[in-house]
């Protein structure tokens, strides 16, 4: 769906300039009010010169995407099942091991800039985890901090009046 409105949108800005550049507005005026570069915009303007407005419609380049909807479904699945559940000795997802995911679920690779490319688009970001004790204790960390801590601090003693030294 994101990518999807994401297109619509590239789409939109791609008319507007078509419709700017075809009322003579500059090309550094179209790409300021588009929001892209003037490199993008010239490029424009030749397809719009061979084909009209129609040649903007085709925004779409590269290469389609082998990892579909469906699969992406399957993998936020897979993932959400845990780092554990697929063999792993802790639960940190990492981008070498998503990859390894994705190659024996199916069936092809991808490096780890494309994993993380692939993460992006499906909405994840990376996450640290946290470097806790399992075993801390919140109540007595508290406890040291509010009464232990004071007495161990290095500050100066406070005193009425400043020194004019």
């Amino acid at each position: 769906m994101k990518r999807e409105n994401n297109a619509k949108q590239l789409q939109r800005r791609r008319l507007k300039a078509g419709r700017l550049l075809l009322k003579g507005v500059p090309q550094a005026e179209v790409a300021r009010r588009v929001g892209v570069s003037r490199p993008t915009v010239f490029e424009w303007k030749q397809r719009v010169e061979q084909g009209g407005l129609a040649a903007l419609n085709n925004g779409v380049r590269g290469r389609p995407a082998r990892v579909d909807a469906v699969m992406r479904e399957q993998l936020a699945q897979a993932l959400l099942a845990g780092a554990r559940s697929h063999g792993y000795a802790t639960e940190l997802w990492t981008l070498p091991r998503i990859a390894k995911l994705i190659e024996q679920s199916f069936g092809f690779s991808y490096s780890t800039s494309q994993v993380s490319r692939l993460l992006a688009g499906m909405g994840w970001s990376c996450q640290r985890p946290e470097k806790r004790a399992l075993q801390r204790d919140e109540k007595a960390i508290a406890r040291w901090k509010n009464k232990r801590w004071p007495t161990l601090k290095k500050t100066p003693p406070h005193r009425g009046e400043p020194s004019s030294s």
